[in-house]
């Protein structure tokens, strides 16, 4: 049998193999010890205070059963419990008995508002902190009006409370709806616009995906005979910055579910059962069934509900806290006129996922035939010349190939469609590679190649100073180290997210294959590498496409209508020039600059400028890029825009606690048959691996004939070799550093942290070729002054304003030549700029 029917066979098999999905439930249940009311409350405050667990007040019927006639009883008892196999302890009272206000967490206090007693509501306001053995209490302003039945939550530090009632005797309910900065507490409460829906008491409140929600409730009807009450379905989402919008209704009323619900992931919301309106007048009333117990889960993105299974008892008209890694239930009714005084705390456990043999084979193979390329191109490093540039023997298409894969990267494999799955096509403005490689072909590459510079920052000395030098290719080394840790941390949270794996032990293994190629095999490993890791990614990026296509009603029309029904495509664009959000300008103005470090003073793009045998076939190599890189980034939004559709027709198969980063690696795993999944986690590899070694060989190539070579001449060709090699080891171990201490933060979009990242360093070297090559009048102090006042700008935007991520190129582009020029008109000099100007070229 030939090889190529063997690979046929061995394909298809392991395409019939067994997925590598393995369900579990999204959370669990904990039983807590009990509070020491023997009958529970309903509607305490509640929240946790210096990692106390707190929950004070309440209401029920201690003087007797409610069908034995008993009558409702508030309380002021504050209960305290600090340790999970320690017991509540009653710890002091509040100012009055009370109960259906509003109680959150913020900071290190629990926050009370409104709630009622037997008499009246109430507008009153304050917070409960523990100190040790004391409890303190603290007022703040009061509500506008009495208010009882609502909900609150906080977002951004600010409180809003909506809904409830005026009054015990109302027959209409409230339609307020306010907000306290917490921060800001003597200011006051704010009205602010209301829901387009009806009046609502006992609804459900919850912060997600940077928003206010508001769902269901009871509708209060004016009528003869007193107010008839209306369970209701409704949903909407507030944003601070836009206003209301209304969601998907509830598959059920939850009225009065315990609130706020629960945040899941980035992009899920729980409700824990709730009133759903089917047994009202529920006669013989002891024998009522409870509640619902259904666990809703709303998810933000597609706007979709599903059900995650069952809560084990039923609970309306209490709160959900917080607490060590958990959500915890206190108390509530069970019934009407039942409490209970159980205690049950949900755990987020996410789903476990295996990614079985054949899986696991395609990645091994993957990843030997990368390390064999490597090794097979150590044998032909004999210089550093070979090391560096590749003998300036490859060929223009791999070349391009490379620039491709360097500049893309696992960054576009996985962030830019889970942006696009999440927020749209905005930032596909940013693709404006087409519009900066003429500037580069025609203007930059001229300079690399006549000048035969290795680094990029050659450059710089001939046309400033060794001080510019030294201070750009000190930059350039700084921000690729972030670049190695954070495009490191991306497919170990991928490969983590989507088996049962470390995240550290996958930046570990992925560094140290990558290490081994790029110091053995220099440049001419990277770019072969890279050459295969393009096909892979392309491959891995069309064959998803293909099968989201074949699942999704529809195919590519029905995703791009879904897309464009929920605002999915261009919809979102904002076009006013307000830096501090994504607008369309900003992208738009903000990418030109920031793709103009990569190209034009980048080391690692720079570098295979070189590589090829003459101009013209660099030249080919960045059209090539250019080309293969719109082509690529449209099928990666086509990818998120295929995602959101999917998930969207089956929002049963996503699990409630993933991050937005980790989609597309979830969904390799979950949905992709077994053994190509394992070829496209491989690509992920890849697009990984690809920038990595780039950056890795590219610091190696700077640190060498930038520092080394320069400050430390005439030594034999193979000391430099040795070095340069020694530099790739301590390079790679550096940003494997870095990705392990990211692994322990919480950042919420990765694609936005690297681009601020380029933006921050990029903006300032751009800046300095700009000023050399196209100012006869620049001088090196100039250039000098321009590098650090715009650094220190930088500084300064990025700690005391709010800015876009794409604004801080511009920034920084922009005051470090203005600066540069201006400052030179102080410190002229005169020196012979032949060649190193566009003037003069």
């Amino acid at each position: 049998m030939s090889t190529w029917r063997k690979f046929i066979w061995l394909l298809v098999f392991s395409t019939l193999g067994v997925s590598g999905w393995a369900e579990t439930q999204p959370v669990e249940w904990k039983a807590m010890p009990s509070l020491p009311d023997s009958i529970g409350v309903a509607a305490p405050f509640a929240g946790v205070s210096n990692d106390v667990l707190v929950v004070a007040g309440g209401a029920n019927f201690s003087n007797g059963l409610l069908w034995d006639g008993g009558t409702k009883v508030w309380h002021d008892e504050i209960y305290l419990f600090d340790e999970p196999t320690g017991e509540w302890r009653v710890a002091g009272r509040l100012p009055r008995p009370v109960a259906y206000g509003v109680s959150v967490t913020y900071e290190n206090s629990i926050i009370c508002v409104g709630g009622s007693d037997q008499s009246r509501h109430y507008a009153d306001a304050f917070r409960v902190e523990v100190q040790g053995q004391e409890i303190r209490i603290h007022e703040l302003p009061p509500l506008p009006q009495p208010m009882a039945n609502g909900a609150g939550a906080v977002l951004d530090g600010k409180l809003y409370v909506v809904a409830g009632s005026y009054g015990p005797e109302d027959t209409t309910a409230s339609h307020g709806f306010w907000v306290l900065d917490l921060e800001r507490t003597d200011d006051g409460w704010r009205e602010l616009p209301v829901w387009p829906g009806p009046a609502r008491i006992l609804p459900v409140v919850a912060v997600q995906d940077d928003a206010f929600y508001l769902f269901s409730g009871i509708e209060l009807l004016s009528t003869s005979e007193g107010a008839e009450r209306k369970h209701l379905r409704d949903g909407y989402r507030f944003d601070p910055t836009a206003g209301w919008t209304r969601t998907a209704d509830l598959p059920r009323p939850a009225a009065a579910a315990p609130s706020p619900a629960v945040a899941m992931g980035q992009s899920t919301i729980a409700i824990l059962g709730g009133d759903d309106g089917t047994i009202i007048d529920f006669k013989p009333l002891k024998e009522h069934p409870g509640f619902n117990r259904t666990l809703l889960a709303y998810h933000t993105i597609t706007d979709t509900w599903r059900s995650l299974g069952d809560i084990p008892a039923s609970r309306v008209t209490t709160s959900i806290v917080p607490w060590r890694g958990s959500s915890v239930i206190v108390s509530g009714e069970v019934s009407p006129g039942l409490r209970s005084p159980e205690i049950w705390a949900m755990v987020a456990t996410g789903s476990q996922m295996q990614l079985g043999l054949f899986n696991t084979l395609g990645i091994l193979v993957y990843l030997s035939g990368i390390v064999w390329i490597g090794w097979v191109c150590s044998r032909t490093n004999k210089s550093t010349d070979d090391f560096f540039r590749g003998g300036q023997q490859i060929p223009w298409w791999a070349a391009g190939l490379s620039i491709f894969a360097t500049l893309l990267s696992s960054i576009t494999f996985m962030a830019i469609p889970a942006n696009a799955y999440h927020s749209g096509w905005a930032l596909f403005l940013a693709n404006s590679y087409v519009l900066i490689t003429p500037l580069v072909i025609f203007v930059f590459l001229p300079f690399y190649r006549r000048l035969n510079v290795t680094s990029a920052y050659e450059y710089l000395e001939l046309r400033f100073n060794i001080a510019t030098r030294l201070a750009a290719s000190t930059l350039f080394i700084f921000f690729q180290c972030g670049r190695i840790a954070i495009v490191l941390y991306l497919p170990a949270l991928a490969i983590a997210t989507v088996t049962n794996l470390n995240v550290s032990l996958c930046i570990l293994v992925m560094g140290v294959l990558c290490i081994a190629y790029t110091a053995g095999g220099g440049i001419k490993a990277v770019i072969w590498t890279d050459v295969v890791q393009a096909v892979f990614l392309i491959g891995s990026a069309l064959y998803c496409l293909g099968f989201l296509f074949h699942k999704i009603e529809g195919g590519l029309s029905g995703a791009l209508v879904t897309a464009s029904d929920y605002g999915h495509l261009f919809e979102k664009v904002n076009w006013d020039w307000d830096v501090g959000i994504a607008s369309g300008w900003v992208i738009l103005i903000g990418s030109l600059f920031h793709h103009l470090f990569p190209l034009t003073a980048s080391q690692d793009v720079v570098q295979r400028y070189i590589t090829t045998k003459d101009e013209s076939g660099a030249a080919r190599a960045l059209w090539l890029n250019s080309i293969v890189s719109v082509a690529a980034t449209a099928t990666f939004f086509l990818i998120g825009t295929a995602l959101f559709a999917y998930f969207r027709q089956f929002p049963e198969k996503l699990d409630p606690n993933l991050s937005n980063d980790a989609i597309v690696p979830f969904f390799i795993v979950s949905a992709l048959p077994a053994g190509l999944a394992g070829l496209v986690i491989a690509g992920i590899l890849a697009a990984a691996q690809s920038t990595i070694s780039s950056s890795i060989n590219s610091i190696a190539t700077v640190v060498v004939t930038d520092f080394q070579q320069r400050l430390q001449p005439r030594r034999l060709d193979g000391f430099y070799l040795r070095s340069a090699r020694w530099v790739s080891v301590v390079v790679g171990l550096v940003g494997m550093g870095i990705a392990q201490l990211m692994a322990t933060s919480d950042i919420r979009s990765l694609y936005t942290a690297f681009i601020e990242v380029i933006g921050l360093f990029g903006g300032i070297l751009s800046g300095l070729f700009l000023l050399g090559v196209f100012s006869r009048h620049a001088s090196a102090r100039g250039a000098l002054a321009g590098t650090i006042i715009s650094g220190g700008v930088l500084l300064y935007a990025r700690s005391f304003h709010s800015l876009n991520a794409y604004a801080y190129a511009p920034i920084g582009v922009i005051v470090c030549v203005s600066v540069g020029w201006l400052f030179s008109f102080t410190a002229p000099e005169r020196k012979n700029l032949s060649g190193l100007t566009v003037f003069n070229r």
